[in-house]
Parts: C-alpha cells; sequence; structure tokens
C-alpha cells in the first residue's frame, strides 16, 4: 500500500540521524513538505529535505521556535513527529543513577515531546492532524541499567494516551511507536563495540543475540519510518491512542 501525504505539513524532531532521518525521507516520499528539527544540519538532511531548522529542543524555548518556524514557512502543521530522545546510559543499578540523570531522561524524551506538541497543538486541532510519538520498548521492559529511560519511555507513552483522549475528539490522532534496538547510532557507536571487545560490524551482529530478537536481525530505521507514515496517512483512522510495539519479538513471552 502506498500512501498520498501531497500537500501535508510535516515536523519532524531529532532529523539529523537514525529514525529521525528515515522518517524525513519517507514522509517526503509520501509527498509531504517536511521541516526536519535537528540540533546540527547535516548534510544528509538538507538533501532529504529543503527545510530544516537548527534547533536544541532540550532548550525551554526550543518547541516553541520549531513551531513557529514551521507555521510561517508551511502557514500550517498536519503531522508531527515527536523523534528527540537520549539519555540511553546504562548504569550499575538504580542507585547508581542520580537526579542528573533522571532529570536529563524525562527532559529529552518527555519535556521536549510536551514543548512542541503544546505549540502544535492549534494547528493540529485545526487541520485534523495526527502526532506520532517516538518511544522505546524499554517502556514495557524492566532494566534496571536503564531505570531511568524506561520511565521516561512509559511516561511519554502515557502523555500520548493523555493527548489522544482529550484530543481525538476534536480531530487528532495520537499515538507512539515503541522500537527495540534500531540501527543508530547508539548500536554503531565504535566506543561501544570496543568495550564488549568487537569491531562495529561483528557488534551490530551481535546484537540479536544480546538482546533476544527473534528476527535475528536489527531494526532498520526505515521500518520505524513506514509505520510513522501509515500513523500519519490516516489510513486506519481508528488507531488512536495506541503504543505500537515493533521489536522483532524481543518481547515476546519467555518459554518454559
Amino acid at each position: 500500500m502506498r500512501f498520498d501525504l501531497t500537500g501535508r505539513k510535516a515536523v519532524v524532531t531529532g532529523a539529523g540521524s537514525g529514525i529521525g532521518l528515515a522518517c524525513v525521507r519517507a514522509l517526503a516520499a509520501a509527498g509531504a513538505d517536511v521541516l526536519g528539527g535537528s540540533r546540527t544540519v547535516g548534510p544528509e538532511l538538507l538533501d532529504a529535505t529543503p527545510h530544516t531548522r537548527a534547533v536544541d529542543l532540550a532548550t525551554e524555548d526550543g518547541g516553541r521556535r520549531l513551531v513557529k518556524h514551521a507555521l510561517a514557512e508551511f502557514g500550517g502543521i498536519d503531522i508531527l513527529v515527536n523523534n528527540v530522545g537520549g539519555g540511553v546510559k546504562l548504569a550499575d543499578g538504580f542507585l547508581d543513577i542520580d537526579d542528573d540523570t533522571w532529570l536529563e531522561a524525562f527532559g529529552l524524551n518527555v519535556l521536549t515531546a510536551v514543548r512542541t506538541t503544546r505549540e502544535a497543538l492549534p494547528s493540529l486541532v485545526e487541520r485534523r492532524g495526527a502526532v506520532v510519538n517516538i518511544g522505546s520498548v524499554n517502556a514495557t521492559l524492566a532494566d534496571p541499567r536503564l531505570g531511568h529511560y524506561s520511565a521516561a519511555k512509559a511516561a511519554l507513552a502515557s502523555v500520548g494516551k493523555s493527548l489522544a483522549a482529550e484530543f481525538t475528539p476534536r480531530g487528532v490522532r495520537v499515538n507512539t511507536i515503541s522500537p527495540g534496538p534500531v540501527r543508530t547510532r547508539v548500536w554503531t557507536n565504535p566506543a561501544t563495540a570496543e568495550k564488549a571487545g568487537l569491531t562495529p560490524e561483528q557488534f551490530i551482529e551481535a546484537v540479536p543475540r544480546m538482546t533476544g530478537l527473534a528476527t535475528g536481525r536489527i531494526i532498520e530505521p526505515e521500518e520505524v519510518a513506514t509505520l510513522v507514515v501509515l500513523f500519519a496517512s490516516g489510513a486506519v483512522p481508528s488507531i488512536t491512542g495506541a503504543d505500537y510495539t515493533i521489536d522483532g519479538g524481543m518481547s515476546r513471552p519467555a518459554l518454559r
């Protein structure tokens, strides 16, 4: 199934690489005009869309400035993809996670989406648009080393459900996509592979075994982007308030 988003205006946060960049490309390929917001606007993003904005959404007014630019550029917003996130810092356990780490995790993964969505909602309501939040399978998978990140992504999914309950009756569909391990810098960072005593290529090959991916392969950013286009298109209008998992079977019930 192909989706036609011609004439739709989209904003993607964290658009410089990984899932965000894949979302920009997929939305643009479907015909949408896409504004990619990123702290750094590099050549790949410039190649994906002529509409870019350098912005740090971790700042208090970052979301406001990005949305203001989108409204000036496009005249309205039909699709908002809240992809900014981070703070994936492995800890030894709960007692190793200090206040700064908790605050950073919630700032990057929750407040960025809250602020940007708040600014975009008037236009989204007017144009009966869609919000897609990029969460994580960690929101429901217990891992003491990622308690801060998991809690933040769980909060993001909850925010999405609350928004859907309030704004779907006003025409705005809100959904969350929660991926497992995706081929992004979190997993492709050479320093991460070095700590495991592997080359980057060997490490990526080992990820499915380490994380329990039943597919035997790491998830590609384009797979997540395909779901984003589906939710943004409105082709299945009854999907709202959902938290959709794409994790290669990682969170399946354990066999006994």
